[in-house]
């Protein structure tokens, strides 16, 4: 079953930057969270988040690495080649598996991440450097993957002005041809993180562009766009969650400050 797409009433919704309704309040928040820590120059162009529930895993866009970090300290405890150099953007586990996606469309699983036993196989998509991939995260439910568009290209047949999201089906180890989101592109928003709320099945899609974080239904539909503070994020390109409903967001380094891992917990 796939998401419903967001109705062209979005586009003036989000011009008001705020709630629908009192429903699409966001639960944390956004204007104090706590500084987990100060990343290291590894993770200086931080560009994707993912959890295990324990652990927290992140990739940069230059190197084909994978990093694990303590969640309750964001000490790095592990860091793992899986690939060549390349744009890595978005990254999520499913089981015991790293999922790693890269802007151009292929997809990495890694099985035994750190293991001696470590194997990668890469899935290439119809998805090009023209979409630019820029999120990844796991729809347990549904057993798939969605992949969050930072662009569309001409000659494909969508609406380029618009913005999309598409799923990976992990049974087929196929991309689903239709997106199973699409919207405006107003505001410049312009994904660069998507996650599922572990209680709420709520959609998350975070936007460096703007310094935004929309939330939408488990349908697709849009509830709200909240800004957030660019003295804070300077560039947020990685969210998640972890079962409790708590959330993290990672900034890349900007205008003097490190890159950085916020913790964000859920309200009462």
């Amino acid at each position: 079953m796939q998401l419903n797409q967001i109705p062209l009433l979005l586009s003036l919704l989000l011009c008001t930057c705020g709630p629908a309704t009192s429903e699409g309040q966001l639960p944390y928040d956004v204007n104090g969270p706590e500084l987990v820590a100060d990343l290291p120059d590894q993770l200086e162009e931080i560009s994707g988040l993912g959890s295990d529930g324990d652990k927290l895993y992140a990739i940069e866009d230059e190197d084909g690495i994978l990093f694990v970090l303590d969640r309750t300290t964001g000490s790095l405890i592990g860091l793992y080649d899986f690939a060549e150099d390349g744009d890595y953007e978005g990254v999520d586990v499913v089981g015991d598996e790293v999922w790693v996606a890269r802007s151009d469309g292929h997809l990495f699983q890694i099985r035994q991440p750190g293991q001696e036993d470590q194997d990668v196989t890469e899935y290439k998509t119809f998805l090009t450097e023209g979409n630019n991939v820029e999120g990844l995260f796991y729809d347990a439910p549904h057993d798939r993957l969605l992949l969050a568009c930072k662009d569309d290209p001409k000659g494909n047949g969508l609406d380029n002005e618009n913005r999309y999201v598409f799923a990976f089906d992990l049974n087929s180890r196929r991309l689903e041809e239709d997106p199973v989101i699409s919207f405006p592109r107003m505001n410049s928003f312009s994904p660069s993180a998507i996650a599922i709320h572990p209680q709420r099945s709520e959609i998350y899609l975070l936007s460096s562009v703007g310094k935004q974080l929309a939330i939408l239904t488990p349908e697709g539909k849009f509830k709200s766009l909240h800004k957030l503070r660019k003295s804070l994020f300077g560039q947020p390109e990685g969210l998640t969650f972890t079962p409790d409903g708590t959330m993290y967001i990672s900034t890349e380094a900007r205008g003097g400050n490190p890159a950085r891992l916020y913790r964000l917990p859920l309200l009462p």
